[in-house]
């Protein structure tokens, strides 16, 4: 699975850990390194809950968290910025920023980066080696269509040369697997980012997830994401025809993404989302906007039938 796991991200097999959630790998990262009076982490505004309340929390050991827009991302990065934390698509408005030029700035700094990927693998190909992520987590229960519990997380070379285990268990012994004879000594870590698994994992989601991935891997990731894309295109395109406004449309660049944020103007996007759910059409409201997220397994007749179910709702 983490050969697999591998092969789907574009790195090695020792570079993959699992993990619960991505709240519990981001978490690992922040406990993890060795934070000291002025340092900073800046993340984008209106960025997923998990990549803003860690964070906040490290003020209690001088840590500065500095929340930023697109245009003044690059003005927010100073000599104390430590890391940098975004989605590689924003989970309310489908923005995604442009990872490899932000890591190249990064990486200029000694700046580490941490992206969580739930909003998007599995519909967009990420290569971390090419794009130098230090650390990606992604709980696959949603582009990857796995049981909930199953996340996995890359972990840079780079980065497990500083970053220190918080959960420490019998599989943090780098021979664990020599059950026979388990060290009762002074234990020796990995250093691969099985490391920061610790304890026993919970096998039964995780040959979950090891067969979306397969079936990601046979169906192909490029036809996958070609088939997204086309299938967003013509949302897009409904959307518009419904009067919706949206984000894409004034920065395509920035949010040429899956994920379709479309605000109705003088329409309540909470109660739009809940009466479409009574129709059987499921979306999402977030912030004031419609979330609208089509995948490989939809179809034209999909959108029809949002159209379809949209238009009376938004004339009432």
């Amino acid at each position: 699975m983490r050969a697999l796991a591998a092969r789907l991200v574009h790195c090695q097999a020792s570079d993959i850990a699992f993990a619960p959630t991505s709240s519990h790998a981001i978490s690992l990262l922040l406990s993890g390194l060795s934070w000291k009076p002025g340092d900073r982490v800046v993340t984008f505004a209106e960025e997923y809950p998990n990549n803003t309340y860690g964070p906040a929390l490290l003020r209690c050991h001088g840590v500065e968290m500095v929340e930023t827009t697109w245009p003044e991302f690059y003005d927010a990065v100073n000599e104390r910025t430590r890391l940098v934390i975004t989605s590689q698509v924003n989970y309310s408005t489908g923005f995604r920023p442009p990872l490899a030029e932000i890591s190249r700035f990064l990486r200029g700094k000694n700046t580490l980066l941490y992206v969580d990927g739930t909003q998007c693998v599995g519909a967009i190909p990420i290569d971390v080696t090419d794009v130098h992520v230090d650390m990606l987590a992604v709980h696959a229960y949603k582009w990857m269509l796995s049981p909930n519990g199953a996340t996995f997380m890359y972990v840079s070379p780079r980065l497990r040369e500083c970053l220190e285990p918080n959960i420490i268990g019998w599989r943090s012994h780098r021979e664990w697997r020599q059950i026979d004879n388990l060290c009762n000594g002074e234990m020796v870590l990995s250093s691969d980012a099985e490391r920061y698994e610790g304890g026993m994992l919970v096998f039964a989601v995780l040959y979950g997830l090891g067969a979306s991935i397969e079936m990601f891997l046979e169906i192909g990731q490029d036809v996958i994401a070609n088939r997204v894309r086309d299938l967003t295109e013509k949302t897009r395109a409904a959307l518009r025809s419904l009067g919706a406004r949206l984000p894409f449309d004034e920065a395509p660049e920035l949010y040429d993404s899956p994920i379709i944020s479309a605000r109705f103007e003088d329409v309540d996007a909470s109660k739009l989302a809940l009466q479409l759910r009574e129709r059987k059409v499921l979306v999402s409201a977030r912030h004031g906007s419609l979330r609208v997220s089509p995948h490989f397994y939809n179809d034209e007749s999909d959108i029809d039938r949002l159209v379809t179910e949209l238009k009376p709702l938004l004339k009432g």
